[in-house]
């Protein structure tokens, strides 16, 4: 092995406000970094070469100024991004990681990275690789942070009893795809929306929902609803927030459940442009559970999600689209493709082979 190689890293240049654009963030020149661990990094840390980067939707208020409302730390301008990818260990001080492990977690939008302690309690060894007959890509999706949402939200928040009616929105998403999937292998009646006829056409065809629609094509949103769910609706799986919670919660049923995952047509708008929420007496007068939740809270549950959905994914049981885009240098337009739906399916980036 080479005693240092070149490094490229993505950067975010400043705090971003409204939309974020590719000029918000910079691929840095290349710069030369050891291939091993040095004298500088505390004990615990890891070296790692990353192989591929996950985009999601959560990164978006990370690059918007500090708030003391957020669950996560915002980005610090001048600082390389940072996510959830999948990586090979090159060096560790870390008892539970060995070089030549194969891992998934928290590391940098960079072809190197060392991940320091607390970040490295994030890191998971890949026990299921290629060798496994699973893709490692999954580990940035489905065997990732996105399989664990959707598992905690809709199975463990949600509790679903077969025969229940669920709605998904964002449904073709990296979430979204598979709480369809769990829904209809728990015995309920699944619809989701998404916003073009192409992923309408891979909810019902591919992810196997009962129904779907375009939300962009619907100028009554309840209206939709009330279509889809003449009964009313026992689980939503939030996703977007906005218009859309304001028209399911006039559809819930009684006793309804809504697991809160994200509100991704929110976190483009400034504080005076975001939506109010009208009907929350609903949550009252039905007697809502209405919960927000993150994975890091739920991550002892990822051994029991993993044995689980494994067998699924082998004998084709559940089916996973992803959206790749080659190379580092591509991934602040991946990442911004996804607050315009450009994406069918996970979006991520490759920025190595594994065998480089």
């Amino acid at each position: 092995m080479a005693a240092t190689a070149t490094n490229r890293r993505v950067i975010l240049k400043d705090y971003v406000e409204g939309y974020p654009q590719e000029e918000h963030m910079e691929l840095l020149p290349a710069t030369e970094v050891p291939l091993r661990l040095t004298s500088d990094d505390p004990p615990g840390s890891v070296l790692v070469r990353n192989l591929y980067l996950s985009c999601d939707p959560y990164m978006r208020p990370k690059m918007s100024r500090p708030v003391r409302a957020s669950y996560t730390a915002a980005f610090v301008p001048g600082s390389v991004i940072t996510g959830y990818g999948v990586a090979r260990v090159l060096d560790s001080s870390d008892p539970r990681l060995s070089p030549g492990d194969l891992v998934w977690g928290i590391t940098g939008w960079e072809d190197y990275s060392v991940v320091k302690p607390p970040v490295t309690a994030f890191l998971s060894k890949i026990s299921h690789g290629a060798d496994g007959g699973v893709p490692l890509s999954y580990y940035t999706g489905i065997l990732g942070m996105p399989g664990l949402t959707a598992y905690v939200g809709f199975h463990e928040i949600c509790a679903p009893k077969a025969g229940e009616t669920v709605f998904v929105s964002a449904a073709s998403g990296a979430v979204g795809q598979l709480v369809g999937q769990f829904a209809r292998l728990a015995g309920c009646r699944v619809v989701g929306s998404a916003g073009s006829a192409e992923k309408v056409e891979l909810l019902k065809t591919k992810f196997g929902f009962h129904d779907a629609f375009n939300y962009k094509e619907e100028p009554d949103l309840a209206a939709a609803l009330a279509r889809c769910f003449p009964e009313g609706i026992d689980i939503y799986f939030e996703n977007v927030g906005g218009a859309m919670l304001d028209a399911v919660l006039l559809n819930m049923r009684v006793h309804g459940r809504i697991a809160v995952c994200g509100f991704i047509s929110q976190y483009n708008l400034k504080d005076g442009e975001k939506d109010a929420v009208r009907n929350l007496f609903a949550v009252i007068a039905k007697r809502l559970k209405l919960q927000g939740f993150i994975v890091p809270d739920h991550k002892h549950l990822y051994p029991k999600y993993e044995e689980w959905v494994l067998p699924y994914i082998r004998d084709g049981t559940i089916a996973y689209v992803e959206d790749v885009a080659e190379g580092l240098e591509s991934a602040p337009k991946a990442l911004i493709g996804l607050f315009h739906g450009r994406n069918v399916g996970k979006q991520l980036v490759r920025i190595a082979a594994d065998d480089e």
